[in-house]
């Protein structure tokens, strides 16, 4: 079975702590069609997501995190 993975880039409007974003990370990795994601690593409100375009949308994973409460834009496509 092929995966047609693409990735997004979010900016976060919130600065998030360490504690925050293993959260946002843990509720991220349990929606449907998040393969990875991770933080840029010198500009931590930038989070990269890799998903899958067959089971998801970059609309869909910018609703979820406004939806967790934060507010977000779609930066782009890596």
């Amino acid at each position: 079975m092929d995966i047609h993975m693409s990735d997004i880039m979010l900016h976060i409007d919130e600065n998030l702590n360490s504690k925050e974003q293993t959260i946002l990370e843990s509720q991220m990795r349990d929606l449907t069609g998040v393969v990875g994601l991770g933080y840029h690593g010198t500009q931590p409100h930038l989070m990269i997501v890799e998903y899958d375009l067959d089971a998801t949308t970059p609309k869909n994973l910018l609703h979820a995190v406004n939806n967790f409460g934060l507010h977000a834009e779609l930066v782009g496509f890596l």
